[in-house]
């Protein structure tokens, strides 16, 4: 047998993958989505027309961003301030549902004791909540960011514990043969194990701490989102409703982008293909 046989075939060059394939990753999956968007709108405003509906149940889609740029100051400043309310109730619940599952995981005597009120306290209508917080803290923005807050923590709360309880014990066992203590058993064990249910309940709250941030403007608030769905209705300017679903719509699924974006960089062994 020649010697060159054995050796290990040549690493091409090009063959190495590329740094910047991520960021063309996202660029592709956004001019898709981009695509579908203006796909959906086009057929929406064929039908709309072909089958002659009327503005007042459903606007054509050139109608409500014709009335988005003739008047873009207001969409501007309830995106940017609900979407402020919305990141300070996200950042916020998500750092205190991922705390309060580690301490669960940790302690079980506290779980039994304070996780029942947690799950209690859920069955409380999100606009009853809303008035007591409106009342404790004024018409303010933290007002609004503890609502946002009240709908996000749960969530978090659950999966971070789910996740935790979920690592194999062989695995832990596997670590502390090797001396590592419940710190590390935590940070290079369980928290990484966990991090896939913990995404699922962070995509998840996305979207809620979003309605959250959005109720609470419907307690009164002269700039927002929810402010803009408000003058909408009571002025019956249906196509100022669907400018202002538009604008949450919009949020929404850029804001859950985003979050589903650090899961695939965070959990790249669990991310889709």
């Amino acid at each position: 047998m020649s010697s060159t046989a054995l050796q290990p075939p040549a690493i091409r060059p090009g063959a190495s993958p590329s740094p910047f394939a991520p960021l063309a990753g996202v660029l592709l999956r956004g001019a898709r989505g981009l695509a579908i968007l203006l796909a959906v709108l086009v057929a929406a405003e064929g039908l709309i027309v072909l089958f002659g509906v009327k503005p007042w149940y459903v606007p054509r889609p050139s109608l409500v961003i014709g009335a988005i740029l003739a008047t873009p100051e207001p969409y501007v400043q309830g995106f940017l301030r609900t979407l402020t309310e919305t990141l300070m109730g996200f950042v916020s619940g998500a750092l205190f549902g991922i705390a309060t599952g580690v301490v669960f995981f940790r302690a079980k005597v506290l779980k039994e004791l304070i996780f029942p009120i947690f799950v209690v306290s859920q069955t409380i209508p999100v606009i009853a909540f809303g008035a007591l917080v409106v009342l404790w803290f004024g018409n303010t923005l933290i007002a609004k960011a503890a609502i946002s807050f009240y709908l996000t923590f749960f969530p978090v709360t659950v999966n971070t514990l789910l996740g935790l309880e979920s690592v194999d014990p062989r695995q832990e066992a596997l670590l502390r043969s090797f001396g590592a203590g419940r710190f590390q058993l935590l940070r290079r064990l369980q928290l990484p194990a966990a991090l896939p249910q913990i995404f699922v309940a962070l995509r998840l709250a996305s979207a809620l701490s979003l309605v959250g941030a959005i109720v609470g403007e419907w307690f009164g608030d002269t700039v927002g989102l929810g402010v803009l769905l408000l003058q909408g209705m009571y002025n019956e300017n249906v196509v100022a409703i669907w400018a202002a679903i538009a604008m949450c719509a919009l949020l929404g699924t850029g804001f859950y982008a985003v979050v589903a974006a650090a899961e695939r960089a965070l959990v790249f062994w669990g991310a889709e293909q």
